[in-house]
């Protein structure tokens, strides 16, 4: 901390902010591979936004602020009749993809999921493509809104990789707010310099606290944070395109700046360049809304259901081998609350797949924890680190997730140690994968919406070339309800 702090020059812009501005501002070399992803991303995330429509506490939080306060010609909630302006809706979008826990997810130092950002850009896309569209010009097309996608998938995967926010209490939805803000800023056709403000503005809002994603506080805002931090995103957006001023050393300024004040003096890194790493890499929740650290531990136990299910009474322990954050973030005992106590519960979420030989969003639910096997059989649960696991976690050339789990009965004798690496939902099981994400969008679709709109939207989706060019408001159209 060498500079002055009594000095009032105005210093040259962070390093970051600039690094996140000119990506977001110049950057066109996107990879075939990041291209193809981002459209399963996008179906992924509007299948998760649909399933979703199917729960009162989510669908409760859906609307405008005040009741009446829609606008004609704004943008639209997929599954709904609101037009809404681009900061509420994207509150909205954001709080459908996020609900259940089931849309993508990327872990590093920092975790998250950077689809969360899809509540932003599908808000500012169908908003823009309707005003533009009413003064005679061009819409903006499906293209640009999965070029958007790459763009905040990378700003919050890559400030992810090194820079672990959660050890100083704050919640990686920070990074929703950050990519959100850069990408709206220039989808609404804001200059270098109002994505630098935009930026600046988004890092000096600091961050939520994680408390709402541990016990003994977990609760329901984990569902919809993502939704409020994008929709702050578009907010600071629409502010910086009022020509209202950035802060160019929000980062680093000695005392007050974000790296003194919020992470104990250590500097935000970027540790490689920005391009399309995340999108290609980006681990889909395509089987299990779960937390993704026991993704792997619930393909463990299905396959060990056939053995255990008529033994449930004789089972003496269940023994849980995981990764560090898995201990960390879902080893959980005693009483669980609410469903989204239970979905970050190691135990719970293994347990369920045990039992019944499933695991689906409703089986978070209370009707379904309470059956009082289930606390029975985590209260037999022990789980604890494997280094191995950890070290291949933080892997970069493997960003393996493991787990593994072994079943041992009164008797002495046991199960198979079950272990799976990499859950159905890697780039490493992408063939396997994707099939299985396309039937969980066909699903998705054809439980909300009408069977004559789902099967023009899949047909649609089905042709690349034919959805890249479709205008975003016309796309969104199909989702009207």
């Amino acid at each position: 901390m060498s500079a002055d702090i009594r000095s009032a020059k105005r210093p040259d812009p962070d390093d970051v902010l600039v690094a996140m501005t000119d990506y977001v501002c110049d950057y066109e070399d996107f990879s075939k591979e990041s291209l193809s992803t981002a459209r399963y991303c996008l179906m992924d995330s509007l299948a998760c936004a649909m399933l979703a429509m199917e729960y009162p506490a989510c669908t409760k939080m859906l609307g405008p602020v005040v009741p009446g306060a829609d606008m004609k010609g704004g943008a639209r909630v997929p599954g709904t009749s609101f037009e809404l302006d681009p900061v509420t809706a994207a509150f909205n979008i954001g709080a459908q993809v996020r609900w259940l826990d089931f849309n993508d997810t990327w872990l590093a130092a920092e975790w998250g999921h950077p689809s969360d950002n899809l509540g932003a850009i599908l808000a500012v896309a169908d908003y823009e493509s309707r005003r533009r569209l009413a003064e005679g010009k061009a819409p903006l097309k499906i293209r640009d809104v999965l070029h958007a996608m790459i763009k905040a998938h990378e700003i919050q995967g890559v400030l992810a990789l090194e820079n672990s926010f959660n050890r100083v209490g704050l919640d990686h939805v920070l990074l929703v707010r950050l990519a959100s803000t850069a990408v709206a800023t220039r989808m609404f056709g804001g200059s270098r310099e109002d994505v630098l403000n935009a930026i600046s503005n988004a890092w000096i809002d600091g961050g939520a606290l994680r408390t709402y994603r541990h016990a003994p506080n977990t609760g329901s805002r984990k569902s919809w944070a993502a939704g409020d931090a994008s929709a702050r995103g578009v907010r600071l957006a629409l502010v910086a395109l009022t020509g209202e001023m950035g802060y160019p050393s929000a980062l680093s300024a000695p005392k007050w700046g974000f790296q003194d004040v919020l992470f104990k003096g250590n500097d935000i890194k970027i540790p490689q360049a920005f391009g399309h790493y995340v999108m290609e890499n980006v681990l889909f929740k395509i089987s299990f809304p779960a937390e993704f650290h026991a993704q792997t531990a619930v393909e463990c136990a299905m396959q060990l259901h056939e053995q255990v299910k008529d033994r449930l009474d004789e089972i003496e322990r269940v023994e849980i081998e995981t990764q560090e954050p898995g201990v960390r973030i879902i080893d959980k005992t005693g009483p669980l609350d609410n469903p989204a106590d239970r979905d970050h519960c190691i135990q719970y979420m293994v347990a369920i797949p045990l039992i019944y030989g499933r695991l689906t969003a409703e089986d978070y639910e209370d009707n379904i924890a309470l059956d009082d096997r289930i606390d029975a059989l985590r209260d037999k649960m022990t789980v604890k680190e494997n280094e191995q696991f950890t070290t291949d976690y933080y892997d970069a050339d493997k960003r393996a997730i493991p787990n593994a789990i072994k079943v041992v009965f009164k008797d002495g004798s046991e199960t198979d140690r079950v272990q799976v690496d990499f859950p159905i939902g890697h780039r490493r099981r992408r063939d396997e994968g994707i099939p299985v994400l396309l039937q969980k969008y066909d699903d998705a679709l054809t439980r909300i919406l009408s069977p004559r709109k789902a099967r023009e939207i899949i047909e649609l989706c089905d042709d690349h070339g034919a959805l890249d060019d479709t205008p975003v408001h016309e796309f969104m159209t199909l989702f009207v309800k």
